[in-house]
């Protein structure tokens, strides 16, 4: 009586062989053009046929059946008359060398791909001939680059367009005004390939809330009609300068030796006058930055300021909580005290007032 061995075959089995001829090739670096899986490849259905045949492997398998059972199948489909006996066969496959022809390609997705509005991120980029790399945009909007290499790009993310938040599309041009490409790491195994529905990789960056822009109107939305007096004190009339103040420490800004408040009340010009506060930040432009009455780039956190009889002495201070792009123009609405406003549309402000408004860009203090 004949007895079938029970002993474990050691052959590789079709999808182990597959995995180790990718990662193999995945290891040295080979981009998706050099993938064992394109040419002479054939995936039909759920059912599983394999003919790899550009001269390095040729495998025959019925769906279902492992390495194990080949020996056996191809015996019994054998011709009876001649009794010929077909085998699996596995030919190595020989690995190219990696081609690279020169031009630059980022292969690599970055690490940083968020920060807020007010810019400033460090993003990364990595691939290979990136000394080529002549200019990345963020959004649309100009990246400083502060390093380069073969390998590497780095930039400081811009502000938002309008200081808009949300996910934007990060450019990469050469020398010659040419997109340089993405090209990510290819699949490595059957599963990666029959994955469907997932969407092809980008390079994007997004736009978030400023933390710091945010404690500042969460501030100035929170206390402007219910004075903050367990903190600091308010001058009756002529509160405006003061409150502004109040917000630029919640937004981190620290005290100096010209701008300051004190416990017991006392304080700088700067820190209560719209006229001193005006000379305050045009003496300080790591601080802010004169915009006039520009309203292109005017963002919530600002300063506008108000002469309402256009004599040049400022006559009151307020934060900027909110702006809108709109077809007819820019809008801008403050908050204050004096006039205590959350929304207060700086239109109406001037047209009920008289006079003229200009702003301030407020930047965090490093």
């Amino acid at each position: 009586m004949l007895h079938r061995s029970t002993s474990t075959s050691t052959q590789p089995t079709l999808f182990s062989t597959l995995r180790l001829i990718a990662s193999r090739r995945h290891r040295r670096g080979q981009h998706a053009s050099h993938s064992p899986f394109t040419a002479g490849t054939a995936l039909v259905g759920c059912a599983l046929a394999l003919s790899v045949t550009a001269g390095a492997l040729t495998i025959g398998a019925t769906a279902g059946a492992s390495a194990t059972d080949a020996p056996a199948q191809a015996a019994a489909s054998a011709s009876p008359a001649t009794g010929a006996k077909r085998d699996a066969t596995i030919t190595p496959l020989k690995t190219p060398t990696p081609v690279d022809d020169g031009k630059p390609v980022i292969d690599t997705l970055p690490v940083v791909t968020s920060g807020p509005v007010t810019g400033g991120t460090t993003v990364t980029l990595s691939g290979a001939n990136l000394s080529v790399v002549a200019s990345v945009s963020i959004g649309g909007q100009p990246a400083p680059v502060l390093s380069a290499t073969d390998e590497t790009v780095t930039v400081a993310a811009p502000a938002a367009a309008r200081y808009s938040e949300g996910t934007v599309p990060i450019t990469v041009l050469d020398t010659t005004g040419t997109a340089v490409p993405l090209d990510v790491t290819p699949a490595t195994t059957l599963a990666d390939l029959n994955v469907k529905g997932s969407a092809a990789p980008a390079l994007t960056f997004s736009y978030t809330p400023d933390e710091h822009i945010t404690a500042q109107t969460n501030y100035m939305l929170t206390y402007w009609s219910s004075y903050n007096w367990q903190n600091y004190m308010s001058i009756d009339g002529a509160d405006c300068a003061n409150f502004a103040s109040q917000g630029l420490i919640a937004r981190g800004w620290t005290m100096d030796a010209d701008w300051w408040y004190a416990a017991d009340g006392q304080t700088s010009p700067s820190w209560i006058s719209s006229t001193a506060l005006y000379t305050y930040l045009g003496a300080h432009p790591e601080r802010a930055t004169y915009l006039g009455g520009d309203r292109t780039n005017v963002k919530v956190g600002d300063i506008a300021q108000f002469d309402w009889d256009d004599s040049g002495d400022l006559d009151h201070t307020t934060t900027v909580t909110r702006v809108d792009h709109t077809a007819d123009g820019v809008k801008v609405y403050v908050a204050g005290h004096t006039k205590d406003s959350d929304y207060w549309d700086v239109d109406e402000a001037i047209a009920t007032g008289g006079g003229t408004v200009q702003f301030w860009g407020i930047k965090n203090q490093v």
